[in-house]
């Protein structure tokens, strides 16, 4: 078993390829920049435009909920709203909840 020693330590150690080095950077850059365009760009847009949503709502805007429910805004406060989803029926939302404001007048048509 010992003759096979210094075979071993006879190898030499193969160079890089020539792209070898270069390839890998550009490949991970590439992927980095789709990472952000397909991924970290669009989400920040989301929670921006829905920051300002938020930021946004008054009384007596109509408003959609997470759940899907359509109400009218009757109080805001720093964290909650007031929604009237019916006549007289009020229910206590989280702000963050609002996901859609929706046209002055929908609920009336529906």
């Amino acid at each position: 078993m010992s003759f096979f020693i210094p075979a071993a330590m006879a190898q030499t150690a193969e160079s890089a390829s020539p792209m070898g080095g270069g390839f890998e950077w550009i490949f991970l850059v590439g992927f980095l920049v789709i990472f952000y365009l397909m991924i970290w760009r669009p989400q920040a847009k989301r929670a921006k435009e829905h920051k300002n949503l938020i930021g946004g709502l008054g009384v007596g805007d109509e408003v959609v909920t997470g759940g899907g429910i359509l109400g009218k805004v009757k109080k805001v406060t720093d964290e909650f709203i007031v929604l009237e989803v019916g006549d007289g029926q009020e229910l206590k939302f989280q702000k963050g909840s609002v996901v859609a404001a929706l046209p002055k007048g929908t609920l009336k048509a529906i």
